[in-house]
């Protein structure tokens, strides 16, 4: 059984539980279905202005995607709250990502 099948009955049942949300489009990620974990991650990044985490992996599935010019501000925002948040390793892995970009 994938991971993700332990997630979506969940997400169905409480569509409004952003961390069942967020499980789900973890594991859809690390099952390759980055597409499919877009929309979730969406939904999370909506939910909280402060959750920086799934800015990042939606970052990051945007570029997967081929949508860079959607992912970059997502990833500096992301990385704005990684600075404020003094979350280093993540903030120097947003700092080469955005990097990459230009």
């Amino acid at each position: 059984m994938k991971k993700s099948e332990l997630f979506i009955p969940k997400v169905e049942a409480q569509p409004d539980n952003m961390l069942f949300r967020f499980s789900l489009a973890q594991a859809l990620t690390e099952e390759g279905e980055t597409h499919a974990a877009i929309p979730h991650l969406e939904r999370c990044v909506q939910s909280r202005e402060d959750w920086m985490l799934p800015r990042i992996l939606l970052g990051k599935a945007l570029l997967q995607d081929g949508q860079a010019a959607t992912a970059k501000p997502i990833l500096e925002t992301a990385l704005q709250l990684a600075i404020a948040q003094d979350h280093r390793e993540p903030a120097a892995e947003l700092q080469q990502l955005l990097a990459d970009l230009t």
